[in-house]
């Protein structure tokens, strides 16, 4: 089964960015769609932004553009690129497989993102 590694995370000051990683254990060329989730403290996982093997990504709208989501398949990885970061971006960002919009794939250990103001 594939496992998902995410790294990148890190303390950056408000208006700053951090690019994420994802890498896959095995291909994910045959995986339709790829997402990043992220959990802030006492809230619930959320979906951030998701991306299909071809075509256009999506994101959530709380995100008002700052995000942009990309797969490299021929190095297994997913990525997000995260500018203009805010203090509520604060969280444990995750990636995963996601099938008719479920996770599928057990979940890493996430990359820790703190938005300093």
């Amino acid at each position: 089964q594939v496992q998902l590694v995410e790294s990148g995370g890190g303390l950056v000051q408000a208006g700053g960015s951090l690019r994420l990683s994802c890498a896959a254990s095995g291909s994910i060329s045959s995986i339709n769609a790829m997402a990043w989730y992220r959990q802030a403290p006492g809230k619930q996982r959320e979906l951030v932004a998701s991306i299909p093997s071809s075509g256009s990504p999506s994101y959530a709208d709380s995100l008002e553009g700052r995000f942009t989501i990309a797969r490299d398949h021929a190095k297994n990885t997913v990525y997000l690129q995260m500018d203009s970061l805010k203090p509520e971006d604060t969280a444990v960002y995750y990636c995963n497989a996601v099938w008719r919009g479920v996770p599928v794939l057990p979940w890493g250990q996430g990359t820790q993102v703190t938005v300093s103001s």
